[in-house]
């Protein structure tokens, strides 16, 4: 083969032997901000996974009320990241902002076991997603400062997945210490400060941010105006992401529904270990597979999956239903999460990265605080049903309107993934 014909096929040479690495050649950062995520979940989810049961049956809240804290905390969240993605374009300090953005959730626990009404609760539902707002977009650019293009489905696949671990390792503890502390489910919120505070050692310690990016970005000023350079691909995956926020409400509603069909207090985390389960085998995989096809087929595969999911923990209602249902949940969260991540990775110009995560993030926030205030309110009012059957419904217009974009663009519009 001649020199020429070499430097021809090498491009194509180097994609197949990067899709062809997996996980395991990552870079170092990659697998340390997965474990950060995933022992701030551990910390997480020893919390919301008891925290729907405690609200309506220690506190007196009404599912309304659920509804509307988790909405308000999740809308908080999003809202945050859209500063705190542009600030860390701005700065060039990602990785600061992160750790201030962890350091704050970890910071909100004690306030959980020692509430005595659900206001307390909202507080620290607020601060602690601040702190989520804070760090999401900044360790999401992070990520895709770290890996080259070839790799970013992979790489936000594992970061999901060691996120997922420690959201159904959470759940686990929980019943451990259920059992062992005889139901005392204050006794268990104040636990789940040790895992808060290992992840937070683990961020300082075990992730750098590249230097020579962090200088490049702080050298450049990052105005209002620049961010009409995204493009039109990226506000199409806005648009398809504030659909699929629709349909998919808080998960506080599958603790619910689990409650609702008689698993009982000390056993209702396993609703939250069988959905992370399945959400942790499969968003690597769906990752990868991202990296080989239109990402958006894939989302369109997790469209599917959620509508099941709905009708199921709708209309069966058992145990078993519940279980089938969250892990069905966890499939389409699988499927979709670390995908629009991808995305957006994609579509935004490097040094516009955190500020594109966190105007997604703004979005889908907003739409996330009405879907889960509108499922709070048709699930007091109608009851179980009519809110599965809503989130199917707003699932079915998303899937539509994604097969139509899908169709009308037959030639794959992701960009050149630079």
């Amino acid at each position: 083969m001649t020199e020429e014909e070499r430097a021809q096929t090498a491009p194509a040479d180097a994609a197949t032997e990067a899709l062809g690495r997996g996980i395991w050649r990552l870079p170092r950062g990659v697998w340390a901000l997965g474990l950060v995520a995933m022992f701030m979940d551990v910390s997480s989810e020893m919390i919301h996974s008891l925290l729907p049961v405690f609200l309506v049956g220690t506190l007196g809240a009404s599912t309304t009320v659920v509804g509307l804290i988790e909405g308000i905390a999740e809308a908080t969240a999003s809202i945050t990241k859209v500063f705190s993605g542009w600030l860390s374009d701005k700065l060039g300090k990602r990785k600061l902002l992160a750790v201030i953005g962890y350091g704050l959730g970890a910071l909100t626990k004690p306030i959980f076991p020692l509430a005595a009404t659900p206001v307390e609760v909202l507080g620290a539902r607020f601060v602690d997603r601040i702190g989520k707002g804070i760090r999401g977009a900044p360790r999401d650019a992070l990520v895709a400062d770290i890996v080259t293009a070839d790799m970013r489905g992979a790489a936000y696949g594992l970061r999901q997945t060691l996120d997922t671990v420690g959201a159904f390792a959470g759940p686990l503890l929980a019943i451990g210490l259920m059992a062992l502390l005889a139901g005392d489910i204050r006794a268990v919120f104040w636990w789940a400060i040790v895992p808060g505070a290992i992840a937070i050692l683990l961020l300082i310690l075990g992730v750098e941010e590249p230097a020579h990016l962090a200088e490049k970005r702080a050298r450049t000023p990052i105005r209002l105006a620049d961010v009409r350079q995204i493009g039109s691909g990226f506000w199409l995956v806005v648009g398809i992401g504030a659909v699929f926020t629709m349909a998919r409400f808080s998960e506080a509603f599958l603790v619910l529904r689990a409650s609702d069909v008689g698993l009982t207090a000390a056993f209702v985390p396993l609703i939250m270990v069988v959905m992370n389960v399945i959400y942790a085998l499969v968003a690597t995989p769906a990752g990868e597979l991202s990296d080989r096809i239109d990402r958006r087929w894939v989302l369109a595969a997790g469209l599917l999956v959620l509508i099941g999911a709905d009708l199921v923990l709708g209309f069966w209602g058992t145990i078993a239903g519940a279980l089938v249902g969250a892990g069905l949940w966890g499939m389409y969260m699988g499927l979709t999460q670390g995908l629009f991540s991808a995305l957006i990775a994609d579509y935004a110009p490097p040094a516009l990265r955190g500020t594109a995560f966190g105007i997604f993030n703004l979005v889908t926030g907003i739409v996330l605080l009405a879907a889960s205030a509108l499922a709070g309110l048709l699930w007091q009012e109608f009851g179980a049903r009519a809110t599965f059957a809503s989130g199917a419904a707003f699932a079915g217009v998303a899937l539509l309107g994604l097969l139509l974009v899908l169709r009308r663009q037959k030639q794959d519009p992701t960009p050149d993934k630079k």
